[in-house]
């Protein structure tokens, strides 16, 4: 029952981790920048979403204003500050550090510093039984929704013609221009894609995680293993690399906690030196 229940832990925190990092690994596949300021997006949504959800007792409601708020703040980011320094990757870099540090601030200034969680509503409190072990509904319902939001994004990815665009743009941005596809407009969605992603996964973590100053960063440094794991751009690199460091970072909690940082980062290098384009990537 205890190896069974921390498989169902894992694979809630790997649910979580995929909802970030779907969006983060669009972004750096097509768009070639590890978008720093993803973690702050993430805390930033996860904070308004705390907020609205108290104030209306309405979860669908947090989920909604906390993407449109990221979503605007995405959209200036890209717009107004990222598309001036567009083939700089050392400069987009930078700008991303210095976003993510002033939206940190913000969100220090406006929410406090004290640690806020989610208040979930009475449907997803309490726990179902799943023969002698009980589980929690929340964290059953965060597996459940990102699955919705991984089929989603799946067929978006390989079905639709936006989906098509994207993926030749992640495979050559070059020649996907050449063949009349405005792949700047494609990156500014992609880019405020992935900056929704990251405030609905702020929200559905502060139930499981609590928001505070520095969350941003450690989130960060999950997503970016799991990117690196997956491979760029590849949705089911995400899922898979979601999974597995979620599974790994729950039983190695338990059984191995002096090596838990161990235990995730080992997976990422043995990857690095065996396929350095992830397990799902493509060599560009």
């Amino acid at each position: 029952m205890v190896i069974l229940q921390q498989v169902l832990n894992g694979l809630s925190f790997g649910a979580l981790l995929f909802l970030l990092a779907s969006g983060f690994t669009l972004v750096f596949g097509l768009m070639r920048i590890a978008n720093l300021a993803h973690g702050a997006f993430y805390l930033l949504g996860g904070y308004v979403g705390v907020v609205v959800t108290a104030t209306t007792g309405n979860l669908a409601a947090g989920l909604v204003a906390a993407a449109i708020i990221v979503a605007l703040l995405a959209t200036g980011v890209e717009r107004v500050l990222l598309v001036r320094v567009r083939g700089n990757e050392l400069a987009e870099v930078l700008l991303t550090i210095g976003v993510a540090f002033i939206v940190a601030d913000i969100c220090l200034a406006i929410f406090g510093g004290n640690p806020m969680s989610l208040s979930v509503s009475e449907w997803l409190k309490g726990s179902l039984t799943f023969g002698p072990m009980p589980y929690p509904k929340y964290r059953l319902f965060i597996i459940g929704f990102t699955v919705l939001v991984g089929i989603a994004l799946y067929l978006f990815q390989q079905r639709s013609r936006l989906g098509a665009m994207i993926r030749a743009g992640v495979d050559d941005r070059e020649i996907a221009a050449a063949c009349g596809i405005n792949v700047d407009r494609i990156m500014a969605g992609v880019f405020v894609l992935g900056g929704v992603l990251a405030g609905v996964a702020g929200v559905i973590g502060a139930g499981l995680l609590s928001l505070r100053p520095g969350a941003d960063v450690d989130i960060l440094l999950f997503a970016m293993v799991v990117v690196i794991i997956g491979g760029l751009g590849s949705i089911k690199g995400a899922a898979v690399g979601s999974v597995l460091i979620g599974v790994i970072d729950a039983t190695s909690r338990v059984w191995f906690p002096e090596f838990s940082y161990f235990t995730i980062f080992a997976p990422m290098a043995l990857v690095l030196v065996l396929r350095p384009t992830g397990l799902f990537g493509r060599q560009t």
